[in-house]
């Protein structure tokens, strides 16, 4: 497929919320953009597997809070199915960095979104979630699964890389990643071409399983590959 196809794609989402005005809402943005098309909705996580299950979206609005089933357990779910292995989902919450996001991101969420996000954001998180970018800044990704971390027991298993079969140079890259480089930054470290570096991430997320560069950074930290800061993440 050609990056002219690719970006012409339409991508296809699914939105999960009990409050039914919201998700009209989300529908109705999504409509604007003509790369986007809603192609489901649910009202609970059980709604949500369901729909997810039958349609194969590319990207899922998920709230945290439901009946039945709340959002993070639906994720846990969604993100464990190999058939379902395209489908990336964009947790919804009403704050930046609480337990949810924190549970939603160890259960194979791609990153979050504040409920509050203006239109342009929705969309653009929409379509950077497709492409198997993180929705935040690598800096920023790294401190907050750091503060994750600090509020978790880690089980660490230094001989996870090894099951991965990672080459030397991609276990460096992994750990640039974790460290919360660029790409750009990856590329001057190592004195590779940018293109490079994408090839290798590329590799990286094929071969260690991970949907983006969260899932990434989350296991260089299980596998013991990088060390979290010893002063505590504050945030304002």
């Amino acid at each position: 497929m050609t990056g002219v196809d690719e970006q012409s794609k339409v991508i296809t989402v699914v939105l999960v919320d009990d409050h039914s005005l919201l998700r009209e809402s989300l529908a109705a943005v999504i409509a604007s953009d003509p790369r986007l098309r809603v192609v489901g909705q649910a009202s609970d996580g059980v709604e949500a597997l369901e729909v997810v299950g039958t349609t194969r979206p590319d990207v899922v609005l998920m709230d945290v809070r439901m009946p039945r089933l709340d959002g993070l357990d639906a994720t846990r779910r969604i993100c464990s199915v190999p058939e379902l292995g395209h489908t990336r989902v964009i947790v919804l919450s009403m704050f930046a960095l609480d337990e949810y996001v924190h549970q939603a991101l160890r259960n194979g969420a791609s990153g979050f979104l504040l409920k509050d996000a203006r239109p342009t954001e929705l969309i653009d998180a929409i379509k950077r979630t497709h492409d198997a970018e993180s929705l935040f800044a690598p800096s920023i990704l790294t401190r907050l699964i750091e503060s994750y971390l600090d509020t978790e027991p880690r089980q660490t298993n230094p001989g996870q890389l090894g099951t991965f079969g990672l080459t030397e140079r991609e276990t460096e890259v992994l750990g640039l990643v974790a460290q919360g480089l660029s790409n750009d930054e990856i590329a001057g470290r190592l004195h590779l071409a940018v293109k490079t570096v994408k090839h290798h991430m590329s590799r990286l997320l094929s071969k260690t399983s991970a949907r983006d560069r969260a899932q990434l950074v989350i296991a260089a930290y299980d596998a013991g590959l990088v060390v979290p800061r010893t002063d505590p993440v504050r945030h304002r």
